[in-house]
C-alpha cells in the first residue's frame, strides 16, 4: 500500500492514473490533509510502503507530517518522498533537514508524471529494500 496526501484532488487523481500506467500495482490510501495522513499513519494496521506527502498541504504541511513521522509516529522508518511545486532550494535543503528520502518536484504535465510514477516504481518499489515492518 502506498499513501498519497495532495489536497488537490485533480493532481491526486492525475497521479493515481499515472501510477497505474507505470505498473503500479499496489493500492493506493489518498488523504487531503495532513492531519488526515497522520491520522491514517496512526490507525493503520498495516503500514504504507512508502508516503508521498504534497508539501503545500491544509493544516499541517507535507514537511510538518515529515517531522511528525520521523519523531513521534509508530513509523520513524517509513520512506517519505516530498512532492512539491517548488524547486527552491531552501525548500529542498528544509526537507532533507527533516529527514525526506527524496524530493520530487512535481511534472507539469501527464507523461512526464507518468515518468516520476516509473522511476518511483524502478527504485522506491523495486530495487530499494525498504525497513522491516
Amino acid at each position: 500500500m502506498l499513501l498519497l496526501a495532495d489536497d488537490d484532488e485533480h493532481g491526486a487523481a492525475l497521479t493515481q492514473r499515472a501510477f497505474k500506467a507505470a505498473g503500479i500495482d499496489e493500492p493506493v490510501v489518498s488523504v487531503r490533509t495532513g492531519e488526515a495522513a497522520i491520522q491514517h499513519l496512526s490507525d493503520s494496521k498495516v503500514a504504507p510502503r512508502i508516503a508521498l506527502l504534497d508539501q503545500n498541504l491544509p493544516g499541517r504541511t507535507g514537511l510538518e507530517v515529515l517531522q511528525w513521522i520521523r519523531t513521534a509516529s509508530p513509523l520513524p522508518t517509513l520512506p517519505v518522498l516530498l512532492l512539491s511545486g517548488s524547486d527552491y532550494d531552501g525548500d529542498v535543503q528544509t526537507a532533507y533537514l527533516l529527514g525526506a528520502n527524496a524530493y520530487l518536484v512535481k511534472p507539469s504535465t501527464y507523461d512526464a508524471t507518468v515518468e516520476m510514477a516509473k522511476a518511483i516504481k524502478a527504485f522506491w518499489l523495486g530495487v530499494n529494500r525498504g525497513p522491516p515492518r
